[in-house]
């Protein structure tokens, strides 16, 4: 995969990020992810020293918090950035169309994973009618079994992806390529088992 910023662009743009209000580093990456749509987090190590050559720079302030520290933009950081808009647009576009290539591939990869996943819903469901006519007695035991056994695992599921929506919730909005992306998985799996208890 190529470079997801271009040479210094990542640094204009955390200082766009920075210029929207004062911000921990934690709240930085978390930002720059959310743009992406959560289909790249930059690493601590990419972010911090690139902050830190910010402050050297006079661009950002920085206020300690307790343990944390609180990043801030300064005049001469506003005037880079006033400077800089047209550059930073040009961040914004690269950014954008990184998101829709990023989300473009993992809608790929899904729907790949949804063929593998369909094919082996066939041949289970084959494999359980076969076991049904060659043996009704133990099939009728089996399914029901394996009836609380589905049931089990679609209140699972259900469960864990109600536990992710409340903790984002808490922490943010889930942003469009996610909704979309969940979307199309809910819909594939939902039409592989529809056609597998048919």
């Amino acid at each position: 995969m190529p470079p997801v910023f271009a040479h210094g662009a990542l640094r204009l743009y955390l200082l766009a990020l920075v210029a929207e209000g004062d911000k921990h580093g934690y709240d930085i990456i978390r930002a720059l992810s959310d743009r992406f749509g959560g289909t790249y987090s930059p690493s601590a190590g990419t972010v911090y020293p690139r902050l830190a050559k910010l402050e050297e720079e006079g661009l950002v302030a920085t206020v300690s918090d307790g343990r944390r520290t609180v990043y801030s933009i300064t005049d001469a950081g506003r005037r880079e950035l006033a400077a800089r808009q047209g550059e930073l647009a040009d961040v914004e576009a690269d950014i954008s169309a990184s998101v829709r290539r990023l989300a473009d591939g993992l809608r790929d990869e899904l729907r790949s994973s949804m063929k593998g996943l369909r094919a082996d819903l066939a041949a289970s469901a084959e494999a359980a009618r076969s076991t049904a006519r060659n043996s009704p007695r133990a099939a009728d035991a089996a399914g029901v079994r394996t009836v609380k056994e589905l049931e089990h695992l679609l209140n699972d599921f259900r469960d864990d992806v109600r536990v992710r929506l409340r903790r984002r919730s808490a922490t943010g909005s889930v942003d469009e390529v996610a909704v979309q992306t969940i979307r199309t998985v809910l819909d594939q799996a939902k039409a592989s088992i529809t056609a597998a208890l048919r």
